[in-house]
């Protein structure tokens, strides 16, 4: 990789990193609604991509289902589980998306697990419930569960993307912006209340927040993202990702200050290198998105 497309990379997960800090923020400290803040979310995307809706992929009611469960259903349980888990924990619990996208393309496409991969699955659910299991007791962290719940609906959504052919990435974009934007709104109205008050309340942070969201998280970062991958194998892009979340943790220090004793230090130690032992293709392999 080029010192100039690893730099474009790097960056790629240092907004990503940012952006779960950012939800952390939006929906403790400027206190908006988790589902109403994802939806101004998606609905500015949606402002900015709408234009390469059409052609519409086929099938129709497929692309319409995978964007809600990559895009809205998502984010949206990312962003209540932040309510009470920390940016940092968050990203060591997403890190099951990689394994459980393998799990449901063994039941959905036919696909094999050898040993090797076997063995990272093991080990990366097992990092993750290091981290979700509360020491003292015998109770599981809510937050965290939501957050295991979004990453398990990503990894649904990308399953079934393996399925659809010759989808550019700003449409793919536009379609999880158009399919999330009305269930969210719905939810919004249905179980939240004081929407509109919290985003008067919270001024202009709020409304940087959550353009941050949109058009860095969003937009500028997987548009980029998508590109790298067009040009590199996926055995390379794959490890180069685990960046991302080394960026939540420290910017969750930093800006949050979230608490990383040991049990989180070995609970990441371990997703990560199951995540990396099921991403990482043998020599020789061939080499595709995981």
């Amino acid at each position: 990789m080029s010192p100039r497309d690893f730099l474009i990379f790097f960056l790629v997960c240092l907004a990503w990193g940012l952006n779960n800090v950012v939800g952390k923020i939006v929906v403790t400290q400027l206190g908006c609604p988790p589902l109403a803040f994802v939806a101004a979310r998606f609905g500015i995307v949606a402002l900015v991509t709408w234009r390469w809706l059409l052609p519409a992929p086929r099938p129709l009611w497929r692309i319409a289902i995978i964007g809600l469960l990559m895009g809205g259903a998502g984010f949206a349980l990312l962003a209540l589980g932040l309510r009470t888990a920390s940016p940092s924990a968050a990203a060591i619990v997403m890190q099951i998306n990689v394994p459980l996208t393998t799990l449901l393309s063994v039941a959905m496409l036919g696909e094999r697990i050898d040993a090797r991969r076997g063995t990272g699955i093991a080990l990366t659910v097992a990092g993750a419930l290091l981290v979700i299991w509360r020491p003292g007791g015998f109770t599981l962290s809510p937050g965290l569960l939501l957050v295991a719940a979004g990453a398990a609906s990503g990894s649904l959504g990308a399953v079934m993307m393996k399925q659809m052919v010759d989808v550019r990435p700003l449409q793919f974009q536009a379609w999880v912006s158009f399919s999330s934007l009305f269930p969210l709104l719905g939810g919004s109205l249905l179980f939240e209340s004081g929407q509109a008050g919290a985003m008067v309340a919270g001024g202009w942070p709020l409304l940087a927040a959550i353009l941050y969201s949109a058009l860095i998280g969003s937009v500028a970062a997987h548009t980029a993202y998508y590109g790298l991958i067009a040009r590199y194998e996926a055995n390379l892009i794959a490890p180069l990702t685990l960046m991302t979340p080394l960026a939540t943790i420290g910017l969750g220090i930093l800006i949050t200050g979230d608490r990383f004793d040991g049990r989180m230090v070995a609970g990441a130690l371990l997703a990560m290198a199951g995540v990396l032992v099921v991403a990482l293709r043998r020599p020789g392999s061939r080499a595709q998105t995981p």
